[in-house]
């Protein structure tokens, strides 16, 4: 991870609600031979003042087993990046660069029961989908719900180290992070309209 001391982010709220904004992670455990990895839609939340995440994947693929043999987990969230161009800085004969925020989540992970794993269903299904409607999960049946459930199982990783980089061009001037940021917004992407916001936030 690119720590340089003005892109490090300490501040645990940031991290925590960039953390949920940015819910899809890669989540890394160690394979037979090589790394595993699958980006899995994740829950974070906070119990007895610890951070947790659940989410659920496959049964019996080489990730869960992975993780049957090695409890040790890295989460990654990460944000779009924004390519920034050294043609808006004062000193343009310098290398561009791209700005992005990034955590690295370590923690433990245990594989959760049938009611734990519909849990950990429910709440991303509320979350993403909401409640009341035709699409909520108490319309599910629970033949689907039973079936789903020999297919799945969820988990819970309870976090013992983050590491954030908010790369947000902090190490340029104000007057040059303006300029990024009126450029930014000037594109028509996602990922550049996302940093921007951001940028504009760290400057307030």
């Amino acid at each position: 991870m690119y720590t340089l001391p003005h892109f490090t982010e300490t501040d645990n709220h940031k991290i925590f609600s960039f953390m949920r904004e940015n819910a899809l992670a890669a989540v890394i455990g160690m394979g037979e031979d090589f790394l595993e990895a699958s980006h899995l839609p994740l829950d974070v939340f906070k119990e007895d003042g610890k951070i947790f995440l659940t989410g659920h994947l496959m049964r019996k693929t080489a990730h869960h087993q992975a993780f049957e043999k090695n409890e040790n987990v890295l989460v990654i969230f990460s944000s779009p990046p924004a390519y920034i161009s050294t043609a808006w800085c004062q000193n343009p004969a310098t290398a561009s660069t791209v700005n992005y925020m990034v955590v690295h989540v370590k923690g433990k992970i245990i594989f959760i029961d049938d009611a734990g794993t519909t849990a950990a269903i429910k709440n991303a299904t509320d979350k993403y989908t909401g409640v009341n409607n035709a699409a909520s999960f108490d319309k599910i049946p629970q033949d689907y719900i039973d079936a789903m459930l020999k297919a799945i199982i969820g988990f819970k990783i309870e976090v013992v180290e983050m590491n954030a980089t908010f790369k947000l061009s902090q190490n340029r001037t104000i007057a040059e992070q303006q300029n990024i940021i009126k450029h930014l917004q000037e594109r028509n992407n996602f990922g550049d309209h996302f940093i921007a916001e951001k940028m504009t936030e760290n400057l307030i």
